[in-house]
């Protein structure tokens, strides 16, 4: 019995999209970036090294609270600090590269600016949907 030629090709065609989902799956859901894991074991210790004396608990300076992620969605008195997904748009980046209008973090005054690994931690976070506990404990 022989067998249509278009039917081989639609089963072909149908293998190949099944194969390219499950790559396209894979390549974004592997992103360690985007589990709260990753902001409790990498992001967390430099916003607390760093940030939390100013940002955390009853410290509130500039209205922001980084204690909660709806304290670092909400943003302070300049506005919104995080966009997640877009590095670019959020005021904490600019911040951290002492760039732009946002303020410079942590103020030259009170320590050094965060290291290059440390600032690129903090981006991959963001561009990842800057996913975090919604309650992430602070010490």
């Amino acid at each position: 019995m022989r067998r249509a030629p278009w039917t081989l090709s639609i089963a072909a065609a149908a293998i190949l999209v099944w194969g390219m989902k499950a790559v396209v799956v894979r390549a974004g859901g592997d992103d360690e970036a985007a589990r709260p894991d990753f902001y409790m074991t990498k992001v967390r210790p430099i916003f607390q090294s760093n940030c939390f004396r100013c940002h955390a608990g009853m410290n509130r300076r500039g209205g922001l609270s980084m204690s909660t992620r709806a304290g670092l969605m909400k943003g302070g008195r300049d506005g919104v600090v995080i966009v997640p997904g877009d590095p670019a748009k959020s005021l904490l980046m600019k911040g951290i590269r002492f760039e732009g209008p946002a303020k410079p973090m942590p103020p030259p005054a009170k320590g050094n600016k965060l290291s290059a690994p440390d600032i690129a931690t903090i981006e991959r976070w963001i561009r990842a949907g800057a996913v975090m506990p919604a309650d992430a404990p602070v010490q």
